[in-house]
């Protein structure tokens, strides 16, 4: 006698992680993220997470490419902003390869290069700034903020900055107008103008020598106070790189302690899971060769020597080649590519309770089902996106349900909502098979992204699966 097929069989029906998953599984996406917070908090600049993965890759043997030969477990580091990790396969790199691709940059508040001056009406030394990425610039006013970043001496010498991170480290504040007085400076405006680039100074400090005659006394003494900390002068802030960032830390979020709530989640979320996945991955010495490539710049169009548009990442695959005596022509080099197997492992958007309406429900990635994997990103008629192959597409869910790995399709908004791009395309102009697939952010580009526990364990499980495929 013929069975009858459950009609559930038949219907596509995203699951629910805390509702399916084992009791073993549960807490290992409760432990999974114990770890990945503190790497937030010690990785809050490109420069920052390169240091941190580097440091991690060392305990795991893994060694400098462009050092001694031998080892199968590499990778290079470029401008210390961008780097691409590799544990190489048996077969010829020219076969293909599997890569997961991420970013490491935020969004965040840059000081400009001849940032110090006093206000004459505040008596003030204050600091001046330039924005980085797609902020909502009202978020970063009176909040308490972290400076960070590199100081590069005229002598040569490099200053690592890191300042208003700990307890007993002051933080700083771009004030934010009192809403006594803000009815024709603000409330009259559009939000997205309400708060002026240009007034978006930093309160730097407001001593001043005692007796002092001094011109700009309050700048003065900023200026020895800082020659006093870090043995700096006024010109050497011409060449630095100081960025503004949230000073508070990542921690759990939720009366269940079920989310991770912390700055920079967009989208280091994606290069630490891709990170751990590649070193957890099961064969040591795969078949295929393993990548992940972490870049930077991708806030603001992953242009310049460390974006995605770089040549970096094609030097890198030719690297690999040569270290492994294979033929790195130019035309294997593209062969390379053609055959590689890529996930863009950026963050999409879930649904937000308080506005729904920005989402088509059936096309929308929501808490606690998984890694969300998007076909396409872009805005409008799918401009400027990658649309991956039905082939590829099919490939790596059935990848992801061999695997256990809960995972949801989705995509960034209604359609002519507002949309947003990956580097996703930028890798599939090499000729390469790309899907969009990593954890889905709430508040992304705030100050504080909050993600579910659930979907940053199952985008860490899909991504070691992805790698541990044929």
């Amino acid at each position: 006698m013929k069975q009858k097929k459950d009609k559930n069989e038949l219907k596509y029906e995203r699951k629910n992680f805390w509702k399916e998953a084992s009791k073993s599984d549960q807490k290992a996406a409760m432990d999974y993220s114990v770890a990945y917070k503190q790497f937030l908090n010690e990785a809050k600049t490109e420069r920052e997470a390169t240091k941190w993965m580097e440091n991690m890759l060392k305990k795991h043997k893994f060694t400098d490419i462009y050092g001694k030969k031998g080892n199968n477990k590499v990778y290079g580091i470029f401008r210390g902003k961008t780097m691409a990790i590799a544990v190489l396969g048996s077969e010829p790199i020219s076969r293909g390869f599997n890569m997961v691709a991420s970013h490491i940059d935020a969004p965040r508040v840059d000081l400009k290069q001849n940032p110090l001056y006093e206000d004459g009406q505040s008596q003030m030394a204050c600091m001046r700034t330039h924005y980085y990425g797609g902020i909502k610039k009202y978020q970063w006013v009176s909040t308490p903020l972290a400076l960070h970043g590199v100081i590069v001496k005229s002598d040569g010498t490099v200053l690592e900055i890191s300042l208003g991170e700990k307890e007993d480290e002051p933080v700083f504040i771009i004030p934010d107008l009192l809403p006594h007085l803000a009815r024709k400076e603000q409330y009259t405006k559009n939000i997205g103008d309400a708060i002026d680039a240009s007034k978006m100074n930093l309160v730097f400090s407001g001593m001043v020598e005692p007796g002092t005659e001094e011109k700009e006394a309050a700048k003065a003494y900023a200026l020895k106070v800082l020659n006093k900390m870090y043995g700096i002068k006024e010109v050497d802030f011409i060449s630095a790189e100081l960025y503004l960032v949230p000073a508070v830390k990542s921690r759990d979020a939720g009366i269940d302690n079920s989310m991770v709530v912390g700055y920079g989640q967009d989208d280091r979320i994606c290069a630490y899971t891709a990170l751990t996945a590649l070193l957890d991955a099961k064969d040591k010495k795969p078949k295929r060769t393993q990548i992940v490539y972490l870049s930077d710049k991708e806030e603001v169009g992953s242009q310049g020597a460390t974006g995605a548009h770089s040549i970096f990442i094609q030097d890198f695959v030719s690297d690999l080649m040569a270290y492994k005596g294979e033929d790195n022509s130019s035309v294997n080099l593209r062969k390379a590519f053609i055959n590689a197997q890529i996930l863009s492992a950026d963050v999409t958007a879930v649904v937000d309770p308080n506005y729904p309406n920005v989402h088509e429900k059936q096309n929308a990635v929501i808490f606690n089902h998984g890694i969300g994997v998007s076909k396409f990103t872009g805005s409008g008629g799918k401009y400027a996106c990658n649309d991956a192959s039905s082939e590829f597409t099919a490939k790596v869910l059935n990848i992801f349900t061999e695997a256990g790995v809960y995972w949801q399709m989705g995509e960034l908004g209604k359609v002519d909502e507002g949309g947003g791009g990956t580097i996703a395309y930028i890798l599939a102009n090499l000729g390469a098979e790309v899907i969009d697939c990593g954890v889905g952010l709430m508040g992304m580009h705030s100050l504080y992204e909050l993600c579910s526990k659930a979907d940053l364990y199952s985008t860490y499980k899909g991504y070691k699966a992805f790698f541990e495929s044929r």
